[in-house]
């Protein structure tokens, strides 16, 4: 077969994404991560939880932990309200919330235009990359990567796990 420039493009590979708003940032999770959407509802507190878990919600019997994304990412505190939502996230080894200022839609970006966090800080280990967007820069949270080994295990020790 022969590929000519013209159908090329056509062949690029692409990643869905679900795109979500922290205030004026725009956060993408990875659409095959995304188990469901749900509105913002009570976060019960837990006591010695790792900074980085705002607590944890019961979502039809489960007990899922809220990870404070806004403090991982060094933005301001938002208070918890019904007009939010929380994004149930699977991770390798268990099921973690989000909470976000607004779900917007899943959008395809070209998997080449993404920079690596690498590329751009070694700070934002936490994110799978940062792609320039027709709408501006879109971060990409990797859920896998965001909490610590210190941060699991104390989660383990809580049996907040995949069953």
């Amino acid at each position: 077969m022969h590929l000519s420039p013209g159908n090329v493009t056509s062949l690029r590979a692409t990643t869905p994404l679900l795109l979500t708003r922290l205030a004026d940032t725009r956060i993408g999770f990875a659409a095959s991560a995304v188990r469901e959407i749900v509105r913002s509802v009570a976060i019960a507190p837990l006591s010695s939880a790792p900074a980085v878990i705002e607590g944890a919600i019961n979502l039809r019997g489960s007990v899922i932990p809220v990870v404070d994304v806004r403090g991982r990412l060094g933005m301001p505190e938002r208070p918890n309200t019904p007009d939010q939502f929380l994004v149930i996230l699977e991770t390798s080894d268990r099921h973690i919330a989000v909470r976000v200022d607004d779900v917007e839609d899943v959008v395809e970006v070209v998997t080449a235009d993404v920079e690596t966090p690498a590329a751009l800080s070694p700070a934002l280990e936490q994110l799978a990359g940062v792609a320039a967007t027709a709408d501006g820069a879109l971060v990409i949270y990797d859920a896998d990567a965001f909490l610590t080994q210190a941060e699991r295990a104390v989660l383990d020790e809580r049996g907040m796990v995949l069953a």
